[in-house]
């Protein structure tokens, strides 16, 4: 994937393009995470979907921003489609790129052709204090790697830079703490607001959904498909084979 930058509310942004000549799929991450996770996608979708990773606001390589509020998320994504000329696509997203994709689309149902909505509900109450203990600069990367611990290492390989004076990571932990209080709340009137084709994928081992209430966001809302598939609360890293597998059967549908 070719790695391009725009610039939009005074940020720069990072994203990564696959550039295939396909039909265009972007794809947000989720909080720590980066463009980079969805390259594996873009290979196995490859060359019948274009998929278009962004960094977004705060993570990967682009810009840390001053808030980072519902709005701001959906303005972003709207303004990656205008600098790639784009009137309508698939969206998928993972976590908070999940409700960023549901909320562009409420907002803007006429440019979303279909909607993947990976591991993350219609309701979300999290608090992520743990994070602050990853802040700062650390004197090697293995002192940060096992401040990060098992648990979350794989995810935020990606993620761990070399500095000067150290290594640290791409995201302030502090802005991941406001970006979650943002995204925290009742978006019901959201993901019901749209009638798109729209792939529910839920890990079977996640810890941020439950069965029950994916299986009501899937009953609740028309045209949508729910899939629990083996991994945890990040499926497309858990399980790449099956989720490339599960989402190019969605797409040949659609």
């Amino acid at each position: 994937m070719e790695r391009s930058q725009f610039h939009h509310s005074d940020l720069t942004f990072s994203y990564l393009d696959a550039g295939s000549g396909g039909q265009p799929l972007l794809a947000l991450h989720a909080h720590w995470m980066e463009a980079k996770t969805f390259a594996p996608l873009a290979a196995a979708l490859a060359p019948e979907w274009r998929v278009i990773a962004l960094d977004q606001r705060g993570h990967g390589y682009s810009d840390h921003a001053p808030t980072y509020t519902r709005e701001n998320y959906v303005g972003d994504v709207a303004a990656l489609y205008t600098h790639l000329g784009i009137e309508r696509a698939v969206v998928l997203g993972n976590s908070l790129g999940g409700v960023n994709a549901y909320q562009f689309a409420a907002r803007h149902p006429e440019r979303v052709r279909a909607l993947i909505i990976e591991d993350i509900g219609a309701v979300d109450n999290n608090d992520l204090p743990f994070v602050l203990t990853w802040s700062g600069t650390w004197e090697s990367r293995e002192a940060l790697a096992d401040r990060l611990g098992p648990r979350f290492l794989p995810y935020l390989e990606d993620s761990i830079r070399q500095v000067p004076g150290g290594w640290t990571l791409a995201f302030d932990p502090q802005d991941m703490m406001a970006s979650q209080r943002s995204i925290n709340g009742d978006h019901w009137a959201d993901w019901l607001a749209t009638e798109c084709p729209a792939l529910l994928i839920r890990g079977l081992e996640s810890r941020a959904t439950t069965a029950a209430h994916c299986q009501e966001m899937a009953a609740r809302r028309s045209h949508t498909r729910l899939v629990e598939l083996d991994g945890g609360h990040v499926v497309h890293f858990d399980n790449p084979v099956g989720f490339a597998e599960t989402v190019r059967e969605f797409l040949r549908g659609i």
